[in-house]
């Protein structure tokens, strides 16, 4: 197994930019872009099989529907949930995420960790 066997998926790109600021380890992000079709979403399962998944999706409509769709298709994967009063995860307070990823044994730079 490669080094890189952490991957969080997040429904868009600034979720991820947001997610890679306060990363300190190497984790592999991947942007759903919203919902996912059920080929994309087998295509995406079967390149996971080895790996440590982690679903951060927003606290509203679309990311609960999402989320659904992981349980039910890949029930392996870890579910990571943000405080549903930030609603976003690209607007969640970088400390907020740091603690959700640290939750996870996802290793965060310590400096976001000191703000809370």
């Amino acid at each position: 197994m490669d080094e890189n066997h952490k991957v969080i998926i997040v429904e868009g790109s600034s979720d991820k930019r947001k997610v890679q600021t306060v990363l300190k380890e190497p984790v592999e992000i991947i942007c759903t872009n919203g919902t996912i079709g059920v080929s994309k979403l087998d295509e995406l399962i079967d390149s996971l099989f080895d790996k440590d998944v982690y679903i951060l999706v927003d606290a509203d409509a679309s990311g609960e529907k999402l989320r659904k769709q992981f349980k039910r298709e890949f029930p392996e994967a870890n579910h990571l949930y943000i405080d549903k009063m930030y609603r976003e995860v690209a607007t969640a307070p970088e400390n907020h995420l740091a603690t959700v990823l640290i939750g996870a044994n996802i290793d965060v730079h310590a400096e976001y960790l000191e703000k809370g």
